[in-house]
């Protein structure tokens, strides 16, 4: 059985049952905490035996730039390079097709169901792989999160907070790697999306777009009970809002 993303000693370390039935799987967000997560595996003497990143399509180039830097340091620390995996259609795509926004802007949770489990799951299943040890990177402030049996989520075995998980990472030399989220991510705060105009200003242009083509009833636009392409127009009026903010989860599956 080949397994993506691992070496051939490191597959042979591991006894054929365990690979097949109970293997260590980091579902990796490419967020601080997923990040945290295996640096504090490293520093325990734990090794996972497989490391899955979901890509929705829409992460910012920033974040694809440090999921490629992690998986270098997952590689020279010993553990398998991180394997991306996805859905055939992208999040973004697939908006547009059906002229609607992300799940999460009605109130669902489909983003992280088809777009971070799914793939998963299918990765998974297709290794042959049918019981995994699910470990997720939820920190001791968001233990209301952890809602799976079969998942472990060592940050709270840890008590690492946030606090903690941005220390252990620089004791890795890695560098901080902000909030990891769709660039058009409904949840994200209003000076979320006049950062985005600055830095990514495409970006910027393609969620509009989708703004734009989304036949919408229900609510108004990317930000639920506003547009962004409303709020953005009276951006010279918001310029107190470019403050720090802290790393707010979106309730997607971000492991």
């Amino acid at each position: 059985m080949e397994l993506s993303g691992m070496s051939e000693a490191q597959r042979n370390e591991c006894p054929l049952e365990r690979l097949v039935s109970r293997l260590s799987v980091v579902s990796y967000g490419a967020g601080t905490n997923s990040t945290a997560m295996l640096v504090g595996l490293h520093e325990r003497g734990e090794r996972p035996d497989v490391i899955l990143f979901a890509d929705t399509g829409g992460e910012r180039p920033e974040t694809y730039r440090h999921r490629d830097m992690v998986s270098d340091w997952c590689e020279s620390v010993g553990f398998p390079r991180i394997v991306t995996v996805a859905e055939t259609e992208t999040l973004e795509d697939n908006c547009l097709r059906r002229n609607a926004l992300p799940g999460i802007a009605y109130g669902f949770r489909s983003c992280s169901d088809h777009y971070k489990i799914r793939p998963q799951k299918r990765w998974l299943k297709a290794q042959g792989i049918t019981s995994p040890w699910s470990w997720v990177g939820i920190d001791a402030g968001e233990a209301y999160r952890a809602k799976y049996e079969a998942t472990r989520y060592p940050l709270i075995e840890w008590d690492w907070g946030r606090e903690e998980c941005i220390e252990a990472i620089a004791r890795a030399g890695l560098p901080q790697p902000g909030k990891s989220a769709c660039f058009f991510c409904p949840s994200s705060r209003r000076p979320e999306i006049l950062e985005l105009k600055r830095t990514h200003p495409e970006l910027f242009a393609r969620a509009m777009d989708m703004e734009a083509n989304a036949k919408l009833t229900s609510i108004k636009g990317l930000g639920r009970s506003f547009s962004w392409t409303d709020f953005v127009k009276n951006s010279d009026a918001q310029k107190d809002l470019f403050v720090h903010t802290a790393e707010i989860p979106c309730e997607c599956f971000d492991g």
